[in-house]
């Protein structure tokens, strides 16, 4: 039996269009490593701004992409690779969550076909009474109640209550790991804590493994076991949770947890943060030197000349130049 349930091995995605003779080359995500546990259920989040690659890499994971190159290992088989069979398997045991609940549903229809059509497909019931008792355990999981939300609309019910019936969605065919992307940045604040809760309590309870993407390292820190750190398509810091947040190593993530404010009068931001408006050097655009020398404050020569090695330090890794001496 495998011990990682899920494993990227240096992937890398690149898009490339043509403008009239033009042509353009977008790195989205290079060289990605991590691993997922099959041994112990986990919650590793995936963060970072926007554009950093986060989203490619679970449209990777998912299939919905090819990589360019690397491999996407599911229990250490590539996932490209599979037969009819084995991709069906995956595509049970891999369900997703994506960012805007009302997106998933058909707003003509009633939501009880989001929850019905996994049922049917993978089998797992023989008549109406079944896949209603299913369903239905599947909703008091998730803190929903059959009665108050089945036969209703998308638009009846609150942006809260669409996602946690995606989760039951995805909870409904006993999932292996959830791909969660960004799941709670279009809910209220006084409501992410359920979600956030839910996906606990399915890893407590069911062992279900979960992939968090977010850009909010406060929701990162408070539900995920590890976190890894990614700017401009590469993952700069990967570790512990609170050793990354509390402790972080390289440049770029100290400078993203300085930038989040806390609500607390005494604690004042004093300095500014003054960051050039460009971002892309020439060593960059010819392929060398690390992506974040243009914004970092610690920048030395070699960084414009050499793209930096993941370095383990203090049961982490980190992409920089600092600590490879």
């Amino acid at each position: 039996m495998s011990k990682t349930l899920l494993e990227l091995q240096e992937v890398t995605k690149i898009f490339e269009s043509r403008i009239f003779f033009r042509k353009q080359r977008v790195i989205a995500v290079e060289k990605v490593s991590f691993s997922i546990s099959a041994e112990k259920p986990s919650i590793l989040a995936l963060a970072g701004e926007s554009g950093s690659g986060k989203t490619t890499i679970a449209r990777l994971i998912l299939g919905f992409i090819k990589p360019t190159s690397g491999k996407i290992l599911y229990k250490s088989k590539d996932i490209w690779n599979m037969d009819k069979k084995e991709w069906m398997n995956f595509r049970k045991e891999v369900q997703a969550i994506f960012q805007d609940p009302y997106s998933s549903f058909n707003p003509l229809l009633k939501v009880d076909r989001v929850l019905t059509i996994p049922v049917r497909k993978f089998c797992l019931a023989d008549s109406r009474d079944e896949i209603y008792d299913l369903i239905a355990r599947a909703l008091d999981e998730v803190g929903l109640r059959a009665e108050d939300v089945l036969g209703k609309y998308p638009h009846e019910l609150s942006g809260g209550e669409r996602q946690r019936i995606m989760l039951a969605r995805a909870f409904l065919v006993k999932p292996k790991l959830i791909i969660a992307d960004e799941p709670v940045s279009m809910i209220d604040a006084s409501l992410r804590a359920n979600i956030l809760n839910t996906m606990l309590n399915l890893k407590r309870k069911h062992n279900t493994s979960f992939l968090y993407i977010t850009h909010d390292l406060s929701t990162a820190r408070y539900v995920s076991d590890e976190i890894a750190i990614m700017y401009l398509g590469n993952i700069v810091e990967m570790g512990a949770a609170d050793d990354v947040i509390l402790k972080p190593l390289h440049p770029y993530v100290k400078l993203l947890l300085e930038s989040v404010p806390e609500p607390n009068p005494d604690k004042r931001w004093r300095t500014r943060i003054n960051l050039p408006r460009t971002e892309l050097n020439k060593q960059l655009s010819k392929g060398e030197g690390c992506k974040f020398y243009d914004r970092c404050p610690t920048k030395m020569e070699i960084c414009a000349k050499e793209k930096p090695k993941l370095i383990e330090i203090d049961k982490r890794l980190v992409f920089c130049h600092l600590y490879c001496s």
